[in-house]
């Protein structure tokens, strides 16, 4: 499951509580993956469960007790085999194709529309990950100092990147091909 082995990539670098994982993958690795709170805890306890991870109760004085988990030696172990084990490729699932697709009693307007509003998304996120997520790969990686794993994070961020700028280059050529489509014909009566 990629949420725990995520979880133990992160636990693997330091140890952390459940706030903090989620921190991180928001700061890290949210330009193309992303967990919720209940799920990251849940997968925290999954993983406990099968004994990759620990917890330990880390009691403060001046804030609220912190349940700190660190990566076992056998999450360790389970971590590294994942890492180099070739994932399958999933189908596209892309929710916003199923409006395209369907669109036939659209007015071509009302298809340019869809598409230039899906246009602006991918702009925004764009912009989102040149300013925001690079200068989060650029904070993580000189606060942890290693070049091979920001390496890394770079390159993942420029899959981010060059996809959306592809998709982006898609639509806009798309918006005409909308405006062109051949005239909306009425549904037949049954």
């Amino acid at each position: 499951m990629p949420l725990e082995h995520a979880i133990l990539a992160f636990l693997d670098f330091q140890p952390m509580t459940g706030y903090d994982l989620k921190k991180y993958f928001d700061q890290s690795v949210g330009h193309f993956w992303s967990a919720t709170q209940s799920h990251i805890y849940k997968a925290l306890d999954g993983l406990e469960d099968k004994g990759f991870a620990a917890a330990q109760l880390v009691v403060q004085e001046s804030a609220p007790n912190r349940k700190e988990y660190h990566i076992t030696s056998q999450g360790q172990a389970e971590l590294r085999r994942w890492l180099i084990t070739p994932l399958p490729l999933k189908a596209v699932r892309e929710d916003w194709l199923i409006q395209v697709f369907f669109s036939h009693f659209s007015s071509n307007d009302e298809i340019a529309a869809l598409l230039e509003a899906r246009a602006e998304g991918m702009r925004e996120r764009l912009e989102t990950y040149r300013q925001d997520a690079q200068a989060a790969i650029d904070e993580n990686a000189r606060r942890i100092g290693v070049d091979r794993a920001r390496e890394l994070w770079q390159i993942t961020l420029d899959y981010g990147i060059a996809y959306y700028e592809h998709e982006l280059a898609w639509l806009e050529e798309t918006v005409a091909r909308a405006r062109s489509l051949p005239p909306l014909t009425p549904p037949a009566n049954p």
